[in-house]
């Protein structure tokens, strides 16, 4: 309890989204106080992850991985590990962490999708529509899965009528989400229906203007 109170701060900043705040907090803590090191690692390590800055994160999430007890926090960590391997190019590190957490249980929807990222970035789109599906399945409406079947089956030029129903699905849980404007935009892009494509696509760079594959999408349209 008494570490609970004395991390309380902190926390509460983690949750009001003042990642740098809470940050600076938890790095400010003395080395000699009755802390539990694992407990504030975590902490960290998420501080690290939501300022996407992956490298520090690391070093704090694999402490709570390799050393720590709650199983929760453990998997959560595993997992967001995950993910910044395979932003990271780390794909074959990504793999294992995932493939852990299918053989613990833990949310297989959201970690098929993952998978199927890490897949889909290695080039190989059979497997990454496999893993898609095998989410959907567990999931049906879940809005990452959906959104990610239609992008690949649309970039790989497959069944462009179901592309647009899975993204535009994604679209109606997540109508403000870049991701799923862009792959809307993208599905409209390869039906030719190039109006279209341009109010989504134009959409999806007004919310991420700096996003490289957006524009590259745009240019793409603005080609044809």
């Amino acid at each position: 309890m008494a570490d609970k109170i004395s991390l309380g701060r902190g926390i509460s900043l983690y949750k009001k989204n003042d990642f740098n705040g809470a940050l600076a907090f938890f790095l400010s803590l003395p080395d000699d106080s009755e802390l539990d090191t694992i407990d504030l690692a975590y902490y960290i390590g998420l501080c690290y992850a939501k300022l996407q800055r992956y490298d520090d994160a690391l070093l704090y999430l694999e402490q709570v991985v390799t050393s720590g007890t709650d199983i929760d926090r453990i998997l959560q960590c595993r997992y967001i590990l995950a993910v910044i391997y395979a932003d990271s190019g780390r794909k074959k590190l990504a793999e294992f962490e995932l493939n852990k957490l299918l053989e613990s249980g833990y949310r297989p929807a959201m970690v098929y999708s993952s998978l199927a990222y890490v897949a889909w970035k290695q080039d190989d789109a059979e497997r990454s529509i496999e893993y898609y599906k095998k989410a959907i399945e567990l999931e049906p409406e879940n809005s990452t899965a959906l959104n990610g079947m239609g992008y690949v089956l649309a970039s790989e030029n497959r069944d462009l009528t179901k592309a647009l129903s899975f993204c535009k699905r994604a679209l109606s849980k997540q109508p403000d989400s870049a991701a799923c404007l862009d792959s809307v935009g993208w599905v409209y892009l390869k039906l030719g229906l190039m109006d279209d494509a341009f109010k989504y696509l134009n959409q999806a760079k007004e919310k991420l203007p700096q996003n490289e594959e957006i524009a590259e999408h745009l240019r793409i349209a603005q080609e044809n």
